[in-house]
Order: C-alpha cells, then sequence, then structure tokens
C-alpha cells in the first residue's frame, strides 16, 4: 500500500484513504476491525480501498475510539494536488 494510503482523485484534489496503513501499523486485522467495532467486514473493506463516496460518522467515530486516532489519520483531503 502506498504511504499516503490509497489516492481517490476528485477534481484537483484528492483523497487519501489510510486506514489500511493504520491497521498495518497496529498489527490489526480488517476482520478483527470488523468484529471489535460491530461493523460489516465489507464496509471496513470499502474505507481501505478507497469506495466511500459518502463517509458515515457513526463507522469514522467506531474507527477512531477503536483505533485511537483523529479522522485525518483514516481519510485525508490534501487540495490543489493536480494544479
Amino acid at each position: 500500500m502506498k504511504k499516503d494510503g490509497i489516492e481517490v482523485r476528485i477534481g484537483d484534489s484528492a483523497f487519501y484513504f489510510k486506514l489500511g496503513n493504520l491497521l498495518d501499523e497496529k498489527n490489526i486485522s480488517k476482520n478483527r476491525l470488523s468484529q471489535d467495532t460491530g461493523t460489516d467486514y465489507k464496509v471496513v473493506t470499502r474505507y481501505i480501498n478507497g469506495e466511500i463516496e459518502r463517509p458515515d460518522l457513526i463507522v469514522l467515530e467506531r474507527f477512531c475510539n477503536y483505533l485511537d486516532c483523529e479522522i485525518a489519520d483514516i481519510i485525508e483531503l490534501k487540495k490543489n494536488v493536480f494544479k
């Protein structure tokens, strides 16, 4: 996985989905995150692969509490990357 995470380009900006990197750093599997947070495994996979169009605040809150992190550690917006 890229250092910055999975890049999803939107106009001149990019979202970076970094959940996979964070799980690797903390040695936590997708399955464990899914089970321990009560989040469907497919939803976890979509957050890892950058396949989320409308982030769910409840899911992000679960992930942040469980992983002891901030939302920007999971999804980051970098503006004007492609200008």
